[in-house]
């Protein structure tokens, strides 16, 4: 192996080879066995003279190793020197899903390698989209999840941290809770539920009660643990949840 040879931060010693990554292999003095490649969808590339090698899950050292060996132990290249390069690190990138303004692939060093970052890469959330990221994934073999609240983040909230990705991560952002108000207010429509909501806090998002409305013998309709439309007389004070919808009456008098 070259030892003169340095890698770029994107291409670590220790980053794991993965499907569609794209290397560059170079054997010292023999530019014959030096090319670029993909890996293939099952993890493996074609070489000249040794056919099929399964790099998936290797090392960049490790796979320059077992590419020396298999050139050592076919007789092909007595001391092979062998250097690979990272050109483009599939594995490397995260998957930004749901309600985001700019959805898609995106690499980790691009975004800081944290998760506010990439999510700024990303557009930031949509105005639709709800307040916490979920982030999936995979640490030390095993599954991870984590949900991470990005206003409690913003506020510096103990506890909360702005987590480091790995590559393979995906990071997705839920539509945001939303309730619907209706009737005598000024601006009728759908509106996002905030933390902790109230029945007049949802009126002041709909522009307040019009002239002929009144704040006595609002409605609210709900959906019950069975999925059932429940509908009920509430007050000002009442806690508003996803999907809640607030019917403001008109005056009697």
């Amino acid at each position: 192996m070259l030892a003169s040879v340095s890698r770029p931060a994107l291409a670590a010693d220790d980053y794991t080879l993965s499907p569609g990554d794209v290397i560059k292999i170079v054997v010292f003095k023999n530019p014959e066995l030096s090319i670029d490649s993909q890996v293939s969808d099952s993890g493996t590339i074609s070489y000249p003279l040794i056919g099929t090698v399964m790099l998936k899950g290797l090392t960049l050292v490790g796979a320059e190793q077992k590419i020396a060996q298999m050139l050592r132990d076919g007789g092909f290249v007595a001391n092979p020197q062998v250097n690979i390069q990272l050109t483009l690190a599939v594995g490397n990138q995260v998957d930004v899903l749901g309600e985001v303004n700019k959805p898609g692939r995106y690499p980790i060093e691009g975004g800081g390698g944290k998760l506010t970052g990439v999510l700024a890469e990303a557009g930031g959330i949509a105005p639709t989209g709800s307040d916490t990221v979920i982030v999936t994934g995979t640490r030390n073999g095993q599954p991870f999840r984590k949900e991470i609240d990005v206003v409690a983040l913003s506020q510096g909230v103990k506890g909360v941290e702005d987590l480091p990705l790995k590559g393979g991560d995906t990071l997705f952002v839920n539509h945001a809770p939303m309730f619907y108000i209706y009737g005598q207010v000024q601006r009728p429509g759908g509106y996002r539920v905030e933390k902790d909501m109230t029945v007049i806090q949802a009126i002041a998002d709909g522009g307040g009660i019009t002239g002929k409305g009144t704040t006595r013998g609002i409605v609210l309709r709900r959906k019950d643990a069975r999925g059932k439309m429940t509908e009920s007389k509430v007050s000002l004070d009442t806690e508003v949840k996803d999907q809640d919808v607030i019917d403001v009456k008109e005056s009697m008098f």
